[in-house]
């Protein structure tokens, strides 16, 4: 029903196991670090260590931030040991002394710099100030416009429609007649502006006063309506928090797009057609 906005809004993670398991197989750490904290499990041997899911938990905030390190432990203690048992068979199926094995340790090693590389840089650049002032620089630029805060009842037919707008007629209550009526769980939209609507719709609601429904059915590509204004307001920036990690995405985005800039501008580059001949970029 609503148009999408861009960004300012983060989605979450997914199952702790599967997370874990993808990045278990290519996270190597030193054992011996944690030789004085525990042993986690022996496998033919070989020790793997507490503290290297210590390590593990403590280098994915995503899932740190949402499970408690007993329960990370009991649920991917058996992927470390998996991760192990895989390892050494592929040790003594001799997978390192394969001319493959080393092509692709080559890429991996070039891929493993780049991102420490990256993550280094982005880590040194994007601070606290340059979120600041990219918020401000929003803040400032931000225009005030009228916000509608509305309740819709979406049907299929303009019959049901006007069923609905008699019952309200009669003073039924709008909600239980949305969750009878309407095929949108979804009953209250909360607060949005005009360009956040399809234009039926806005047109409707914002010719409404506060406490007003529509007298008539409103019809869209998605149904026919029956709306209720609830309030109208005029709109303010969204608070530094609620857009924090937003900011700092895009202030990321920008710098690594500067770095890569920088590496171009100070090195020789020279590229070829499939037929050998030298290619001239313009400037």
């Amino acid at each position: 029903m609503k148009k999408r906005l861009v960004g300012f809004v983060i989605t979450a993670v997914a199952v702790v196991v599967v997370a874990v398991a993808s990045f278990v197989s290519f996270k190597v750490y030193n054992a011996n670090a944690g030789a004085n904290k525990g042993i986690a499990a022996k496998i033919n041997g070989e020790t793997i260590y507490i503290n290297d899911l210590k390590q593990s938990y403590a280098d994915h905030p995503q899932i740190k931030d949402r499970v408690p390190f007993e329960e990370f432990y009991a649920k991917t203690l058996d992927v470390f040991v998996n991760s192990k048992l895989v390892y050494q068979a592929a040790k003594a199926a001799k997978i390192e002394e394969t001319p493959e094995f080393n092509r692709q340790l080559v890429t991996a090693k070039e891929d493993l710099a780049r991102k420490l590389y990256l993550e280094k840089m982005v880590e040194e650049k994007v601070t606290d100030e340059e979120v600041k002032k990219l918020y401000d620089e929003y803040t400032s630029k931000f225009e005030s416009q009228k916000e509608v805060k509305a309740k819709h009842i979406l049907v299929d037919t303009e019959e049901k429609a006007k069923e609905v707008i008699a019952k309200l007629k009669k003073g039924e209550d709008f909600e239980k007649l949305a969750s009878q009526y309407s095929k949108d769980q979804v009953a209250d939209l909360g607060y949005f502006t005009k360009e956040m609507m399809v234009p039926e719709f806005s047109k409707a609601a914002f010719s409404m006063n506060k406490g007003e429904y529509s007298k008539t059915p409103v019809k869209t590509e998605f149904g026919y309506h029956v709306i209720l204004v609830d309030d109208a307001r005029a709109s303010k920036p969204l608070e530094l928090k609620e857009v924090e990690a937003q900011l700092k995405n895009m202030v990321t985005q920008k710098v690594v797009a500067e770095i890569f800039e920088e590496l171009r501008n100070s090195a020789k580059i020279e590229k070829y057609t499939l037929e050998g001949e030298e290619i001239t970029e313009k400037k």
